[in-house]
């Protein structure tokens, strides 16, 4: 089977000859490796030997926006930037090898800021000062006019990276959720306080959020139908943040109609979630979605993954349970055990399908011997059962 084949027969439930492997956001994300900017890490050499092993020898899924130029990073709001600002100032700086962003939104006399890190040695972005602080805040966030949300939906890139991708893999649009969006104005302790105690403010920034979201998932599945999506966003209303109970509230709400819309168009949906998904595993199905992930094992999350597949193989295609920790600090032997066990147990009895991914990647500028020769033992694990 060439790898596009076998990444469909598995999202169909059909039989395949050998369980997929994916590095994730290795292959996942389009980067360049030949960009010399100081804050791209992957232009460093010890990034390129894993960089050509996931393009060569993985399942490759490959994860686009139909907003941004690139699904990992940030919406700009590039697309509306007349009314952007009129509501929001945008200020960059460099200070000790870190690139610092402010914003400022200027609401009826009144002012939130909000301000991120990005260091040149790791491709990830802080937040050092969240925008929303207290319901005075999001008092005030409401009132920003729904037009600085709009979005102009382009499905071009997505086709294009389509053809470039070829038999290679298949394409995944990927977007957050309205509760994603919601959750990223507050700090992490923040968020759990408001939608714990502040039901009625929390759905009324769902409400605002869900409006251009869902407008997103409805026109680009229309335009683009028949893909896998990715949706992330749901575990902020999973266990330790908040109690079960939530996820119907927050997601089941909000994320379920984006979910109706890319089925209705022949699309299938992964529902991402870190975290312990082990109890919203029934909402997950009761939602329609086709797949979950990452399903990250004790003591990070409570996934067993043989149990899971017993009870929900046969409704959902299983991506993940490899912790990226262990790859990164695991001897080769004992990783080796690690991957075996989730093969057996992904693939255990009779499902769907499982696909074989680590639950995030490294980060960093380097990437030692050690975490090479472990990405190496999965796809050498998965070659082992071929048929």
């Amino acid at each position: 089977m060439t790898r596009r084949e076998r990444l469909l027969a598995t999202l169909r439930g059909e039989a395949v000859d050998r369980p997929a492997v994916s590095f994730h956001e290795i292959g996942g994300f389009i980067v360049n490796p030949d960009d010399p900017d100081e804050y791209n890490i992957y232009n460093s050499p010890s990034w390129q030997p894993l960089l050509k092993m996931a393009e060569e020898q993985t399942d490759i899924i490959r994860m686009v926006s139909p907003v941004r130029a690139q699904s990992h990073l940030a919406w700009d709001g590039s697309d509306n930037i007349g009314i952007r600002k009129q509501f929001v100032e945008e200020k960059t700086w460099e200070e000790n090898s870190s690139r610092f962003t402010r914003l400022t939104y200027r609401i009826n006399g009144k002012e939130l800021t909000s301000v991120t890190r990005r260091d040149k040695e790791l491709d990830t972005v802080w937040t050092i000062e969240h925008l929303l602080k207290n319901t005075d805040d999001v008092e005030l966030y409401l009132q920003l006019p729904d037009e600085i949300f709009d979005e102009k939906i382009d499905i071009s890139h997505m086709a294009d990276q389509e053809k470039i991708l070829g038999d290679k893999g298949i394409i995944m649009v990927d977007t957050e959720d309205p509760i994603c969006a919601v959750a990223a104005l507050f700090s992490m302790e923040d968020f759990t306080v408001f939608a714990f105690t502040e039901q009625e403010l929390c759905h009324k920034l769902l409400e605002k959020h869900a409006k251009y979201i869902h407008k997103r998932t409805s026109v680009a599945s229309h335009l683009f139908p028949g893909r896998l999506w990715r949706i992330y966003g749901p575990e902020y209303a999973t266990e330790p943040f908040l109690p079960v109970q939530f996820f119907e509230e927050y997601v089941v709400r909000y994320t379920g109609p984006m979910v109706k819309m890319i089925k209705d168009n022949g699309g299938y949906l992964r529902l991402h979630s870190h975290g312990r998904v082990k109890d919203v595993l029934d909402h997950i199905v009761e939602m329609g979605s086709d797949a979950t992930d990452p399903l990250e094992p004790f003591p990070h999350g409570n996934a067993d993954l043989r149990q899971i597949r017993e009870k929900y193989g046969k409704s959902l295609v299983l991506f993940g349970n490899i912790e990226v920790a262990d790859i990164e600090n695991l001897p080769s032997e004992r990783f080796r055990e690690v991957v075996r066990t989730s093969i057996a147990d992904g693939t255990h009895g009779e499902g769907r399908g499982f696909v074989l991914m680590p639950t995030a990647s490294p980060y960093g500028r380097t990437i030692s011997e050690q975490t090479f020769r472990n990405y190496e033992i999965m796809i050498e694990e998965v070659n082992r059962l071929r048929i």
